[in-house]
């Protein structure tokens, strides 16, 4: 053969094996297994499996530790009345059980509405109680008003000249009008 045909390939598969393609396959996993079983043998005498097999073990133990201290502290809170009362785990009756989230809602809904009735209520009672101090400022406003009307009234001024004893006269000149 040239060299030209031997790297052309449709020739690289002329050579005639007798071993077909799934022999060849099983040999090659054999093979492999082989290897497997030697390096897991040389791991187990120089004892780097016990190692690992140490580690996975410890590995094990802490995830099991883990998963202990989880279900005490699940354990810790549902024993709490409290999250018991809000959670429904402490009713009995199942079919309770299954609506106690709704009732929660409503119960919660409710405290909203006597919240918010409150609030209103201390809103009113202040409304009222600033309206009564406005009415009671406006009394007195006109009563000052009335107090002011009599001391500058005529009858009031010369009254209150006579006890001074101020003779009230008229003015000596006729009263002009000044223009502008």
């Amino acid at each position: 053969m040239d060299i030209e045909e031997r790297e052309d390939p449709q020739f690289e598969g002329d050579e005639f094996n007798p071993l077909s393609e799934e022999e060849i396959r099983e040999r090659e996993e054999a093979e492999e297994f082989r290897r497997r079983v030697r390096r897991e043998i040389l791991r187990v005498q120089s004892g780097e499996a016990d190692e690992e097999i140490a580690r996975d073990r410890e590995e094990e133990e802490a995830r099991q530790r883990e998963e202990q201290e989880r279900e005490q502290r699940t354990a810790r809170k549902r024993s709490r009345l409290f999250w018991q009362i809000f959670s429904g785990n402490i009713l009995v009756n199942r079919s309770v059980a299954e609506n106690y989230r709704y009732f929660v809602a409503i119960a919660g809904m409710c405290f909203v509405s006597i919240v918010v009735m409150f609030a209103s209520l201390a809103a009113d009672m202040k409304y009222s109680r600033m309206e009564r101090e406005v009415q009671l400022l406006r009394e007195r406003s006109i009563r000052l008003q009335e107090q002011l009307y009599r001391r500058t009234t005529h009858a009031a001024i010369s009254e209150e000249l006579q006890r001074r004893g101020i003779n009230l006269q008229d003015p000596r000149r006729p009263k002009a009008v000044v223009e502008e």
